[in-house]
């Protein structure tokens, strides 16, 4: 499994992308979540160019300041939790992953 194969039928949109914003990767759900936008097409197009204000400017300081950012949205009577964060390869930034994932509208919480 080393090869990553296991992200690909992920139920969860996981989109990667480098320290500049260029998307390296994206999972068949991401693929699918964006095929509006150019699904697969946009393999090697920049998010910051995919992104309105304010939310470009957020993005740019994610990836400047190597930082994560966590948040619920709703859209179209479906809540998803959004978790954004930069990823490393032997110790060195590499760029963010997004991962974007259904949950219900009602869930438990449990503090151990």
């Amino acid at each position: 499994m080393s090869d990553g194969a296991w992200v690909k039928g992920f139920p969860a949109e996981v989109t990667v992308c480098d320290t500049r914003g260029r998307i390296l990767e994206m999972n068949d759900r991401s693929i699918q979540q964006f095929v509006k936008y150019g699904g697969k097409e946009l393999l090697g197009k920049n998010l910051l160019d995919c992104h309105p204000e304010p939310a470009r400017g957020m993005l740019r300081e994610m990836l400047e300041g190597e930082r994560s950012s966590c948040y619920t949205t709703e859209k179209d009577g479906v809540k998803k939790l959004v978790y954004q964060g930069p990823w490393y390869q032997e110790g060195r930034y590499m760029g963010l992953v997004e991962i974007s994932l259904e949950i219900p509208f009602e869930m438990p919480h449990f503090v151990r």
